[in-house]
């Protein structure tokens, strides 16, 4: 691949660790790839998550309340694969994560969400210094409702108004293609589910559509097995975190994942956009820094 976008910068604004891998992971390392400036803003250390596997039950915020730490660990392998440099906003550790709505994560002072006027003047003095061409982060309803990311979402906006931001993308799963790809898992390992309808987050549109190469979604991959706390990768591969091995088959080559609640999900090998904010594109098929 050429690298055609050397002297471009990108932003993406996302929630916990894990999300920039998931949400965005193949997207990213393409535009590196190409030669593109990209930086990952975590907003938290997702503190309030779960743990997969025995070896590190312990961290979660109920007992040790360590695994804001171990993310850190976890993200930076995951940048590695991905080829990008990242940051947390306002430092690792200024903003907590809040948690589901309704969680007692809510009332902690330091709760993302609870961090407004310090949030939007944090993100909007780093987006003034490194002047990125494009910003991804998640659209108004935050992937599938999580309070942090519809805040990072909210944060962003805001920021723009003060930074001038060529364009704002936001990252979706498409509803038709994922449905597809959940409908061709053959067999979930032991103890998972398959997806019920309507079960994984998606959207009915997008604007546009980056194709992963076999390089794109082999770093995608590698950087979500990366957060070994929060992703089970079902490819018969085990890790320090999790030793114990799980296989699903697809009809469609997919390689199959879950989060912490054992749904089985499929690694999909394109990512959709929509259009936030700036110049649209020309097709569904347009580059993300398009015109700019």
């Amino acid at each position: 691949m050429t690298r055609d976008l050397t002297g471009y910068r990108v932003v993406a604004v996302h929630a916990h660790p894990d999300d920039e891998s998931i949400a965005t992971g193949g997207t990213l390392a393409q535009l590196a790839r190409r030669g593109a400036d990209v930086t990952v803003i975590t907003c938290t250390l997702g503190e309030e998550g779960e743990v997969i596997g025995e070896t590190y039950a312990g961290l979660v915020n109920d007992a040790a309340d360590q695994l804001g730490g171990y993310r850190i660990a976890e993200r930076e392998q995951a940048l590695r694969e991905l080829g990008v440099r990242g940051e947390f906003l306002g430092g690792a550790g200024r903003f907590r994560d809040s948690g589901m709505a309704g969680s007692p994560a809510h009332t902690n002072p330091r709760a993302f969400v609870n961090g407004w006027e310090e949030s939007v003047d944090t993100l909007a003095a780093r987006l003034g210094e490194l002047s990125p061409h494009l910003v991804i982060t998640y659209g108004p309803e935050g992937g599938y409702g999580h309070p942090d990311h519809i805040r990072a979402h909210e944060i962003t906006h805001a920021a723009a108004e003060r930074v001038e931001i060529p364009r704002i993308v936001w990252a979706v799963a498409d509803r038709a293609e994922i449905d597809r790809a959940a409908a061709a898992i053959e067999r979930v390992p032991e103890g998972w589910s398959a997806p019920g309808p309507g079960e994984l987050a998606a959207v009915d549109s997008y604007d546009t559509v980056v194709e992963l190469s076999e390089a794109d979604h082999h770093a995608k991959r590698e950087a979500m097995r990366a957060h070994a706390t929060q992703l089970w990768i079902a490819d018969d591969s085990v890790n320090p975190t999790n030793p114990h091995a799980a296989l699903a088959s697809t009809s469609d080559g997919h390689t199959v994942f879950a989060l912490s609640n054992l749904i089985a999900q499929p690694l999909m090998k394109r990512e959709h956009y929509r259009l936030g904010h700036g110049p649209a594109f020309s097709s569904r098929t347009s580059d993300l820094l398009e015109g700019l």
